[in-house]
């Protein structure tokens, strides 16, 4: 499969996270959001392209429409009425977000928009592999339809066939040799000391 990248800005999008009581982010705030994009096909056009990138402008202002100079509010805010007022009095563009919000829905949302848009454009030659939405350069959440169910177990590096299971192996009981065994006898210490291996300890006196 052959794989594009196309980086857009999302624009300046305020949101708050009002289940976060525990933190700062329970109060509205907001990011200069920048969204990367994977495209796949496994054939090219008559170009050689994947996506021509330039017909993705239409695709930015889409997504910008969303999320540029905009609040953005969870369906189940319980502000969500004064924001709609807010709204109404012109003062802030309210989107709403039936799911939630956050860098995790914004990534969701900007993969359901760019599929539906090279659907419409392309048809079923390329399709979106997975979207990253960075609030800033160390902070990002990535989407991907990887179509693995919750309950289905994830064969390692992403392959399809059963990994082998390593066979088991053989633990040898460690054995002190000879040498290491005798130096677990008491030394004889007295007025008779042996003079030890090789006489090492000749004309010393212990304990005298």
């Amino acid at each position: 499969m052959f794989t594009s990248t196309k980086v857009i800005e999302l624009g300046s999008c305020a949101f708050r996270q009002w289940r976060a009581t525990h933190s700062h982010c329970q109060y509205i705030h907001g990011y200069q959001l920048k969204a990367k994009f994977w495209f796949g096909c496994q054939e090219l056009d008559e170009k050689n392209w994947a996506v021509d990138f330039g017909s993705l402008k239409e695709l930015k202002q889409q997504l910008q429409q969303v999320f540029d100079h905009t609040y953005c509010v969870a369906a189940d805010d319980p502000a969500l009425e004064q924001f709609k007022a807010l709204n109404a009095a012109g003062i802030i563009q309210l989107r709403i977000f039936d799911k939630g919000v956050g860098i995790e829905r914004a990534a969701e949302k900007c993969f359901e928009m760019a599929s539906e848009f090279l659907k419409a454009k392309y048809g079923d030659r390329c399709c979106v592999k997975q979207v990253e939405v960075f609030e800033h350069e160390d902070n990002s959440a990535l989407y991907c339809n990887c179509g693995v169910n919750q309950d289905d177990e994830i064969p390692l590096d992403g392959l399809g066939d059963e990994q082998p299971k390593p066979a088991p192996v053989e633990v040898t009981p460690l054995v002190a040799p000879p040498m290491m065994r005798s130096i677990s006898r008491p030394a004889n210490v007295g007025p008779n000391v042996s003079s030890g291996k090789g006489d090492w300890f000749k004309g010393t006196s212990w304990g005298n």
